[in-house]
């Protein structure tokens, strides 16, 4: 039977763990009260009498209150509960509780003979005090969002009604037969979200521009909001009424389409549109319309969630309460506590029945306006279920980790045996297996650091899929990402045994070398691949974060896309790997094997520059766009460190091309130096959140997940390394062909290795902000804003 303290520690909202009730140092509390306890005599005037201690506790405890607002140790407080009385809306009573609390002189005397146990219920009522505040703050803040999001709605499908009775009129006049109109509450309102398409919003086609009528400012002022230059608000402006109110659709600039559209706007606002004409100067289209309503769904998806995970908190909370005072019943050995748990139960925390309505409320409005009224539909995105996961996955694991072995010990012995590195023969051999057989190896490598990556974060609670905005049903797990790791090298090693096969068996370069290209096309098929197959999910969605890295910065950068992108910066070996490869293959050279074509051509040459800056040019356009969206100087400074990370690796690369250049070697030392104190400074101080002087941590931060400090020391050191190793880069070993391209592959997987050790700080320290403001939910951005206008 798993313990209640292990079952609350895994089911706990990680981000809302220390809103929680302490359970574990109230079970501490109840051992020394356990401990401290003795049978106890006490004689009076010769008579000895034994006190009934369950008895004492159950009489004096029996009124506790559910929360106080002060406590001290010598005035244990019991409550009286006043009840105000408003006058609602539609005339009836509204009662409100507010707890007031005094002090019995018996409780007192109590407490002063039992000092763990005084203890232990004022610490109790310190727990139950702080969960029922959060979860009243909690709830007025979803509360508040339902209402805001309520309105918004309203707001949509006046609007699409508006458009709909617009077009039927249009319609009308061209065919000559009119339709009926629909009313607010008419299935035929709603929309299937379904067939609306993810990046409908990015295309620019579909588009329909409908000017202002006085329908629209109708349906807007029925809630409130009016259009600058309406006539309406003219004539309360100039009755000297109230300021005029306008509304605007915000859709965020967050694709190409739409940064490009905004600022096309903002000129036709500012030079095309006449102030001084009559009218108003908003435009309604289709395509804005439908934007509006895919933000407004998603935002009632995450006050859906909200509101659940507030749920899962009241009942966690409750049980912990029930199991602590039967641990402290047992421990009396009486039924000491059963009306202090009459006190747990009136509390606002479990007696308020706001959340589930708001729950109800919320489930049938998505159902009527975002599902067709199909219930069953909306529930598949208001609670999404996990893949279980399955034990053939783990099979296939360990069945293609067996099967790589085993390959690779193959091809080891046959390569030894066949010569296929001796001086006679390594040039040729290495220089076309060898990038194909080290780009899969960096990527299996990197994907093993992944998968290690995630089954940490599940380890230590770190809420990795809610920081990266993953969705359940389709988020990786480390199995999965150990599974194509596996696979991948399986397929690789045994191509490389069948290549050396062949050509031990007589067949020339040129017939066998084909096999590494068919094999890369076949892993880039697979990548784009439209069917339901092999992660198709997981597939699609990375080849959309990889767009927008691309694409940087007309995207809004989401943290998956610069985590994402670091990643990028990492593999550029793999990069230049993939552009060997493609030239080799490209160019014929495996028909002739015409080698120097692949190395010292001009383009190649000057295509090894563009991939060496590209990840950290992307990287920096990535920072620009967050300054640009955000304000913060900090994302200007980060975007330096990329900037000298650029000039670095230029530097690098011209001094390879030139080894006995005194002056390039200077440059090298110098921006390298420049580079690399920038870069750890901002990855213990600002991705890891470490050297806090002020920190109780010596040199961390004050909140730590590991529990071992040392390892965090460690990690300090071990990135310290990692990170010079580009030292190596101006040591000139006098080794052959074959070692120096061993040695080139081995300082590679050391970045990797680097960037998975990186990687989980840089999240634990991402966690435990969210944790810091309690966020566990979005915050979406919604489309219609109010803003006061002096007109």
């Amino acid at each position: 039977m798993v313990k209640f303290s292990k079952e609350l520690e895994a089911q706990l909202i990680p981000e809302w763990k220390d809103a929680f009730v302490n359970y574990w140092q109230l079970k501490k509390q109840v051992k020394k009260i356990k401990i401290s306890r003795k049978p106890k005599h006490h004689v009076h005037d010769g008579n000895t009498t034994l006190h009934d201690f369950g008895r004492s506790i159950f009489d004096s405890i029996r009124s506790f209150t559910m929360s106080i607002t002060s406590h001290k140790l010598h005035k244990p407080e019991v409550p009286q509960v006043k009840s105000i009385i408003k006058e609602g809306v539609d005339g009836e009573e509204q009662e409100e509780q507010e707890e007031m609390y005094e002090t019995e002189n018996e409780l007192v005397q109590l407490f002063s003979e039992e000092d763990e146990v005084r203890l232990f219920f004022e610490m109790l009522d310190e727990e139950l005090k702080k969960v029922n505040d959060f979860y009243k703050t909690k709830e007025s803040e979803f509360l508040e969002r339902g209402d805001i999001l309520n309105k918004q709605l309203q707001i949509l499908l006046d609007l699409k009604q508006v458009l709909s009775d617009r077009r039927r009129k249009t319609l009308g006049s061209r065919s000559g037969s009119g339709f009926s109109s629909r009313s607010h509450s008419s299935s035929g309102r709603n929309s299937d979200f379904s067939e609306t398409p993810s990046e409908y919003c990015d295309s620019p086609t579909g588009i329909e521009t409908i000017s202002q009528t006085e329908e629209v400012i109708a349906a807007l002022e029925k809630n409130g909001i009016n259009f600058v230059n309406s006539a309406s608000t003219r004539a309360k402006t100039k009755k000297g009424g109230k300021p005029k109110v306008a509304m605007r659709i915000d859709i965020p600039a967050t694709t190409p389409t739409r940064t490009i559209a905004a600022v096309t706007s903002m000129l036709w606002e500012d030079l095309v549109n006449n102030p001084k004409k009559d009218g108003p100067r908003e435009y309604i289209n289709k395509k804005k319309i439908q934007c509006a309503e895919k933000m407004i769904r998603s935002a009632f998806v995450e006050l859906y969630r909200g509101l659940g995970l507030l749920r899962t908190y009241s009942s966690l909370n409750m049980v912990a309460f029930v199991k602590i005072l039967k641990k402290f019943d047992k421990v009396a050995k009486q039924q000491a506590s059963a009306n202090y748990l009459k006190q747990v139960k009136r509390s606002h925390f479990i007696s308020s029945d706001k959340v589930v309505r708001l729950m109800d409320e919320v489930e049938s409005l998505f159902t009527q306006h975002f599902a067709n009224s199909d219930r069953k539909k909306a529930m598949k995105f208001l609670r999404p279920q996990q893949n279980k996961e399955s034990h053939v996955v783990t099979f296939f694991v360990g069945l293609f980790t067996g099967c790589f072995v085993t390959l690779f010990s193959v091809y080891a012995i046959l390569a030894h045996l066949s010569g296929m590195f001796s001086p006679r023969t390594e040039a040729g051999y290495v220089e076309t297996v060898y990038p194909v057989f080290s780009m899969f190896a960096l990527l299996s490598l990197h994907l093993f650091m992944y998968g290690c990556n995630l089954f940490l974060w599940k380890s230590t609670r770190i809420n990795y899929n809610f920081i990266f905005e993953f969705q359940p049903k389709t988020a990786l797990k480390y199995r999965d990402a150990f599974l194509i790791g596996t696979c991948l090298m399986t397929s690789v090693v045994g191509a490389l045994v069948v290549h050396l096969i062949l050509l031990s068996s007589g067949f020339s370069p040129s017939q066998v070398d084909a096999i590494p290209g068919i094999l890369l096309l076949v892993f880039l098929a697979l990548l784009i691949c439209p069917l339901n197959i092999f992660y198709r999910p997981t597939r699609f969605y990375f080849l959309k974060v990889i767009r927008n890295i691309v694409c940087s910065p007309f995207y809004k950068v989401l943290m998956v896309d610069f985590f994402m992108a670091d990643q990028l910066t990492s593999q550029i070996p793999l990069m230049r790997h993939l552009e060997s490869s493609a030239c080799y293959f490209l160019a014929g050279s495996f028909k002739t094997h015409g080698l120097p074509t692949c190395k010292s051509g001009r383009m190649y040459i000057e295509l090894a520059y563009v991939i060496s800056f590209a990840p950290y040019y992307w990287r920096a356009m990535q920072c620009a766009r967050r300054w640009f969206d955000e304000s913060d100087i900090n994302h200007l400074a980060n975007l330096g460190k990329y900037v000298s990370a650029m000039v670095a690796a230029g530097a690098r690369l011209t001094y390879a091309r030139q080894p006995d250049s005194q002056l390039w070697l200077a440059i090298v030392l110098v921006t390298s130096v420049i580079a690399t104190v920038y870069q750890l400074y901002w990855d213990f101080v600002k991705d890891w959140g470490f050297f806090n002087l002020k920190s109780k941590n010596i040199l961390l931060r004050d909140e730590l997940i590991l529990k071992n400090k040392s390892i965090y020391y460690a990690s300090i050191a071990l990135n310290l390394v990692l990170r010079v190793a580009w030292v190596e880069t101006v040591m000139h070993f006098n080794v052959r062909l074959f070692e120096s391209r061993l040695l080139d592959f081995f300082l590679a997987s050391l970045e990797v290795i680097r960037r998975g050790h990186w990687n989980f700080y840089r999240l634990e320290n991402e966690h435990l902000n969210n944790v810091g403001k309690f966020r566990a939910v979005k915050a979406v951005p919604l489309p219609f804003r109010e803003t006061d206008s002096d007109g």
